[in-house]
């Protein structure tokens, strides 16, 4: 299958893949409407747009422009609504508790980004930023995401502001804010729920012209906050994937596969079960406590390469300016949030600006106007009662180890099409629900082929569907070791830690990797007109949670598993590989007869891969980087450390 033609998320933009930052005022941080400097604003502004930054996520502070203060009678009732001791204006910025000069900043803050270019998205709350919470003195106490006061003042808020600001050209869409779901706790879904719908009925009513950007990060399938709520209520679902805070991610150097797949794995993630476009609204190495310039400038690279060759629009980086010399809180507070920034305060462009800002020109003038589509052969589904982000990241890393392409839904949600359904790391007793487990064996019995693999997973008509019948289980002592029975590899043992031990009975399945005494781990059945694969130990789970396991594939070579259960599904591959360090998408064009190929090198190594070409098909141009034809059947390209290839590809069969 292929997925649906890529769109850019903001016609406005004229690269077709951007990059952007977040903005806070060189001179101020997130005092700069308090401590208003505009000419330090355009001098930021000027620079930025010069280095090539097109559009900046800004942040009107909450408690600044709404800066309500509660005046109290006897008894500790409530009298009225001021600015400090002045009585709140009887206009209409009034009536919502807005200060018309914060308006004015933003006003002028408007037309300076429009004379240098710059497009603006705008985190309508900003409540939460860089580990302190800012609220209007008014609402300090109350929880301010459930308690019906805080929403009114918030919905008051975001009505007059993007009403009046909605007529300024500079702005391209309207964002939430920062990280809401941070503001506070709730207690359920369904309180989460409330408080998105109410802020962005009260966003679209004010504008329905711009798209609506979610702004959350730690979004899950199940639980308070998740991504088919957010993908719901607004048009444009963000991940913040900074390797540093995101579970597991930080296992490997951050110039190899595991950081630099972060950002795209996430995004898709979120994409795919929340059912609305995704881009990284922020990411970073977390500055120079955690990389050298070069290997930041390196992981973004690859990243970008990354997310642009998956049909991501664009990458928002944070953030603009070092902070180091601020007294105010946070950045006398958190130590890691004072140099972060793609300009030092002395006005150093970093090796990262300049990287991202010339990969962005080169993919602007490849021949095409947008790369197509992606081919993906195989749709993974998540299970309720897993670690959501584990098993989606084990799975996605695998798949891209072993050569083909996964999209992402939930348990819940209807299923597309597919030659390839997999259900990894089945967690639990409630298992698959039973209604789309059955949808998926009607799949199965009509041509498809089902992977489900299971950490202490329960499945219905187990031994009906796999050909396997369950003869003992028991938790391991010990990690399993299993190797593929057919395989040229001198080594194809990996190991797997695994909480249990199925013993299995063969009835009809075709064993295709067993551990040491014989048991089977990996088979293959069967089942109507289609195809059954099952796996008994998590190997999605052991890829994300083991340590270097994405950077040494050799060491722990699980994704030789995953390309023995996609080798039929992929079979429509024009190229294949043998490196699973390098990245490979394919991406057919309108006529049929040519295709785009994206090579991505993991690794801080230049390299050399060979690749093999399907039968009627010859390179007809490398447009990035290096190849050439190797005989009638193979291909060389030469990849630089860190970099990407890209290849149009003809077929002779016309």
């Amino acid at each position: 299958m292929t997925a649906n033609a890529n769109n850019r998320l903001f016609p406005q933009l004229s690269s077709p893949f951007f990059v952007g930052c977040n903005y806070w005022a060189l001179h101020a941080g997130t005092a700069m409407w308090s401590d208003w400097r505009p000419e330090v604003v355009e001098a930021d502004l000027r620079k930025l747009a010069g280095e090539g930054i097109e559009v900046l996520r800004v942040f009107p502070l909450w408690p600044d422009f709404q800066p309500i203060e509660s005046h109290y009678r006897e008894f500790g009732a409530h009298s009225t609504y001021r600015f400090g001791e002045a009585h709140v204006p009887d206009d209409e910025a009034g009536r919502a508790g807005v200060s018309e000069v914060m308006m004015q900043r933003f006003e002028q803050f408007s037309e300076l980004s429009n004379r240098y270019g710059i497009k603006l998205i705008v985190g309508l709350i900003t409540g939460w930023m860089s580990g302190k919470l800012f609220v209007p003195p008014a609402l300090l106490g109350k929880s301010i995401l459930t308690d019906a006061d805080s929403i009114r003042w918030q919905v008051k808020f975001v009505s007059y502001f993007v009403s009046r600001m909605k007529r300024e050209p500079a702005i391209i869409a309207w964002d939430l804010g920062n990280e809401c779901n941070s503001m506070g706790q709730v207690q359920s879904r369904e309180q989460a729920w409330v408080w998105t719908a109410s802020l962005s009925n009260a966003i679209k009513h004010a504008d329905a012209s711009r798209p609506l950007v979610s702004g959350m990060h730690c979004l899950f399938p199940k639980g308070s906050w998740t991504m088919q709520d957010q993908g719901e209520l607004t048009d444009i679902l963000t991940t913040h994937p900074y390797p540093f805070w995101t579970p597991y991610m930080d296992y490997d150097p951050m110039d190899t596969m595991r950081p630099t797949l972060h950002a795209t794995a996430e995004s898709l993630f979120y994409g795919g079960i929340g059912g609305k476009p995704c881009f990284a609204e922020e990411m970073g190495t977390m500055g120079p406590m955690v990389c050298s310039d070069d290997v930041a400038a390196a992981f973004a690279r690859t990243s970008m390469l990354t997310q642009w060759a998956h049909g991501l629009h664009g990458l928002q980086w944070w953030c603009a300016n070092d902070q180091t010399r601020l007294q105010h809180a946070p950045y006398d507070e958190v130590a890691c949030e004072g140099e972060l920034g793609l300009l030092t305060e002395d006005g150093r462009v970093k090796l990262v600006l300049t990287e991202m800002a010339k990969l962005k020109r080169e993919i602007a003038e490849l021949p095409i106007a947008a790369l197509p589509s992606r081919r993906t052969e195989a749709v993974c589904i998540l299970n309720s009662d897993q670690d959501h982000w584990a098993v989606a990241y084990g799975s996605f890393v695998l798949a891209k180890q072993a050569g083909f392409d996964l999209a992402f839904r939930f348990e819940d949600q209807p299923l597309p099409a597919a030659d390839l359904y997999m259900v990894p790391s089945v967690t639990g007793v409630r298992g698959v629900p039973k209604r789309r487990w059955e949808q998926l064996l009607k799949r199965v019995e009509e041509g498809a082929s089902l992977y489900v693999s299971v950490d202490d997973g329960y499945l219905l008509h187990f031994s009906e569907v796999t050909g396997l019948s369950v003869q003992n289980r028991q938790r391991r002592a010990e990690a399993a070791k299993a190797a593929l029975l057919a395989t040229d590899e001198q080594d194809s043992t990996i190991t797997v830690p695994s909480s249990f031990r199925w013993t299995l009975r063969c009835d009809r399945a075709e064993v295709l990797a067993a551990e040491e005494d014989g048991n089977p781990v990996l088979t293959r059945a069967s089942y109507g007109k289609g195809t059954v694969y099952f796996m008994s130990l998590p190997i999605e789970l052991a890829m994300t949670m083991g340590k270097e396991t994405c950077s040494s594939p050799d060491v722990n070579p699980y994704w030789r598993m995953y390309r023995e259960v996609a080798r039929e599904a992929a079979s429509g591959r024009i190229l294949s590989k043998e490196d699973p360090l390098v990245g490979l998408t394919e991406h057919p064009l309108d006529d049929g007869g040519k295709l785009v190929a994206v090579l991505i090198n993991h690794t801080p190594e230049a390299k050399t891969v060979r690749l093999r070409l399907k039968e009627g098909w010859q390179l007809e141009a490398c447009w990035r980087g290096q190849a050439e034809a190797a005989g009638a059947a193979y291909m060389d390209v030469s990849l630089s450390a860190n970099d990407g290839a890209v290849l149009l590809l003809m077929s002779d069969i016309r």
